[in-house]
């Protein structure tokens, strides 16, 4: 069930388990991928895992069980496109806010929900500079004690196996997501520039230490990793994988008892 596309009486008449609220970015992705690259990705992944949910119950390792086992819907609320991004500013249409309002906008956003009684909420994340905010978010959210809610944080990239090394930064992984599930968003006549012009890691780093705050210092096109190597195929495995195990959290997030 898409919030922004049924009713309020649709809501009220139905049997919702847990809530996905994605959160992304606006955010330079290179010359070739869209600014709403994490958004349209964390929203891909969890309109996927809704429908892997309502159609197919889960065992404890999620490998798949009885369809339908009593299973009721999933939610999946409107994205939250703006998150914590400063570190791409240099580069034109990025958009930011800090840290303190990202956490308070999308702790009180997962709070009204609650007062509808969906208490269980997974924020369903596109962006790497998102993690540690998000993760303090579901920690405060499920700890307050002016409601039920419980929440976690879900980040799609670090849940598809050893297809996770290569992340960078509109580099394979998001743009193989991108032409599996939005690929006239991709200019793929700058694809080759972009692979040029990428960095090969994210950041510049001594002793452990990342010395460069921002993604300017060290990638002229804002790239990191070789786009050219995520293709709709890989695209479609990583989907795959991202939304059985988001399915896989959220019924373990909906079983999971208030504290």
């Amino acid at each position: 069930m898409r919030l922004s596309e049924v009713t309020w009486t649709d809501v009220r008449d139905a049997d919702v388990d847990v809530a996905f609220l994605p959160v992304g970015s606006t955010e330079q992705h290179g010359p070739h991928a869209p600014l709403g690259t994490d958004a349209l990705n964390a929203v891909a992944v969890a309109e996927a895992s809704a429908d892997a949910y309502e159609e197919t119950g889960t065992d404890d390792e999620g490998s798949g069980g009885e369809p339908g086992a009593d299973r009721g819907e999933i939610a999946v609320a409107p994205p939250i496109p703006v998150g914590v991004a400063e570190e791409h500013r240099a580069f034109d249409g990025t958009m930011w806010v800090s840290p303190e309002t990202f956490r308070a906008y999308v702790r009180e956003s997962a709070e009204s929900l609650v007062s509808h009684g969906v208490d269980r909420v997974v924020f369903v994340n596109g962006h790497g500079g998102n993690v540690e905010a998000l993760a303090e978010v579901a920690r405060r959210f499920s700890r307050d004690d002016a409601h039920a809610g419980y929440g976690v944080a879900f980040t799609w990239f670090e849940s598809v196996g050893d297809h996770a090394s290569d992340m960078g930064h509109a580099g394979p992984l998001e743009t193989a997501l991108l032409r599996a599930t939005n690929p006239d968003l991709v200019r793929e006549e700058r694809v080759d520039d972009a692979s040029a012009g990428a960095a090969d890691r994210w950041g510049e780093w001594v002793s452990g230490v990342n010395l460069a705050h921002d993604s300017a210092e060290f990638t002229d096109n804002g790239v990191v990793g070789d786009p050219r190597e995520g293709d709709a195929e890989r695209g479609a495995v990583l989907l795959d994988r991202a939304s059985a195990a988001l399915a896989a959290l959220a019924e373990a997030v909906a079983d999971r008892k208030s504290t």
